[in-house]
């Protein structure tokens, strides 16, 4: 999978950006009515659009944070998501006190509580920022219809990305599917906003309006508490997302020669920074644009990877859950639930996929190299649906993005656009000897195999009794085999590709 890499920046410049209004009939001034900034996947103050037109309009701004799960099942937030955005809530709402009025936190449908809330408060005007998600837009227009039938405006801005999946076109003016020609098509339009200013301070309502407790939430863990390595690992914020940018550029002279080497520091780890609008793609944009060696734009490429994959999660809605080639609905998936629960634990037998899978469930992130080998793993020597790798990291992932996480899987499978051609089978061995020669990334998540000399720590099945004995490896025991031998399994997959695409 394809995680995004940048550097921090200061706010500044003015911006203008397009919006959508509903038109209102009110009775009271509109001068006098406060505005509600509702805050989605833009959880910052530097940057933020709507926020820095609600400020500019000198009027009390109520910042609100609805926590609205009305979202389809398999898509309502994950366990990893929800430590997030805990943490993140903590931050925004530290920061917004700092600024003299507080973030309002609400729960329930958004079509319910939004128009109630707006009346409670005597608000006309409510911006935020647009998302991109099927079941988000589908949610957004109809509280837009809803609001303009109660006199209500709606003001929409772009945050979440560089730029708007409807304005990259083909020549003939219809969608990209490859990602070459539309990363060219983005740098050729380029990328002209100004980054928009936070406000150094906000007009409070006259008299405090009721908030839910962010405990009574219960998003994080309690009984098991199982997000000790998230907490040692991460800090949720808008400070924790520019401490993150500013040590990736402190060490950008390394990404493209150490982007793929899992035991290495060599990417940002700033994706869920940026899923959660912490921190901005502009911002990211502006400071790669400050690097000049080669690096910054081969890091640019990964910032249009995710941009690419919003493109096609809103030109295909039904990705994270249908092929998008059709030609893959034949294809002959394996029911294979036992298989499947041992990759998701890490207890495959493959020490690569195993330590990629382990640090995803201690830490709630994986290296996007090992993101690749463990989904090929997965679907091609397992035979196991991409659908249930994907629905794995949506909830396990605090990086969990819907559209970077369907696009990127189906890359791997080869159902996607611009897929990896079904042949194409990664061997985790051979991945492993390359990426991670000395073994440590492997010995730091596969503990039982830190003895194992560099020539078996990525195969420990072909060492001798003896060496595995010394090294305290005990093969089915205290580290399992293989669970398939990994060149038939590569011809059992190409023999299942090979017929869906003798179909197609």
């Amino acid at each position: 999978m394809r995680n995004v890499s940048f550097r921090t920046v200061t706010c500044g410049g003015q911006v203008h950006w397009g919006t959508t209004v509903v038109k209102r009939d009110v009775v009271e001034h509109p001068g006098t009515a406060p505005v509600v900034v509702w805050l989605r996947q833009d959880l910052r103050i530097c940057d933020n659009p709507a926020l820095g037109e609600a400020a500019a309009s000198r009027r009390t701004v109520v910042p609100l944070y609805l926590l609205d799960e009305d979202t389809p099942g398999r898509w309502r937030m994950g366990g990893a998501s929800r430590w997030w955005l805990e943490g993140s809530l903590r931050v925004l709402a530290a920061q917004f006190k700092a600024l003299g009025s507080p973030l309002i936190l609400r729960r329930g449908r958004a079509d319910r509580v939004i128009p109630d809330f707006l009346a409670e408060i005597g608000a006309h005007e409510i911006y935020w920022s647009r998302c991109y998600e099927p079941f988000a837009r589908a949610r957004d227009e109809a509280l837009k219809t809803a609001l303009k039938a109660i006199g209500v405006t709606a003001r929409s801005f772009k945050s979440a990305l560089l730029f708007e999946p409807f304005e990259i076109k083909t020549k003939t003016g219809t969608d990209f599917r490859v990602y070459s020609p539309f990363a060219r098509a983005c740098m050729a339009m380029g990328v002209q906003a100004p980054l928009t200013p936070a406000p150094s301070r906000l007009i409070a309502p006259k008299a405090a309006i009721p908030s839910d407790d962010l405990a009574s939430w219960e998003l994080t863990p309690t009984a098991p508490d199982w997000a000790g390595g998230l907490r040692a690992n991460w800090r949720p914020g808008e400070a924790g997302a520019k401490a993150r940018l500013a040590a990736f550029i402190g060490k950008i002279a390394d990404y493209k020669d150490g982007r793929d080497a899992p035991a290495r520091d060599a990417t940002s780890r700033l994706s869920p920074h940026l899923h959660f609008g912490e921190i901005s793609p502009l911002q990211v944009w502006r400071a790669l644009e400050g690097v000049t060696c080669p690096n910054g734009d081969k890091a640019r490429t990964e910032v249009l990877w995710r941009e690419f994959s919003n493109h096609l999660l809103f030109h295909t809605p039904t990705l994270p859950e249908q092929n998008w080639r059709a030609a893959f609905d034949a294809f002959p998936w394996r029911d294979a639930r036992a298989e499947l629960q041992a990759w998701r634990r890490g207890k495959t037998g493959i020490p690569i996929v195993d330590a990629g899978m382990r640090e995803l469930w201690q830490t709630g992130w994986m290296h996007n190299r090992v993101r690749m080998i463990t989904a090929s793993f997965l679907i091609k020597h397992l035979l196991i649906d991409w659908r249930a790798g994907q629905d794995w990291f949506w909830d396990t992932l605090v990086d969990a993005d819907l559209a970077s996480n369907a696009a990127s899987w189906q890359w791997v499978a080869g159902s996607g656009a611009d897929a990896a051609p079904y042949f194409r089978v990664f061997n985790p061995v051979t991945q492993g000897q390359t990426h991670d020669p000395d073994g440590a990334y492997v010995r730091r998540f596969v503990p039982e195999l830190a003895r194992l000399p560099n020539a078996l720590i990525h195969q420990p099945w072909t060492g001798h009794a003896s060496i595995l004995a010394a090294a305290g490896v005990h093969l089915g025991r205290n580290y399992p085999f293989p669970m398939v031998d990994l060149i038939s399994a590569r011809d059992r997959a190409l023999s299942a590709f090979a017929t869906i695409k003798k179909a197609a």
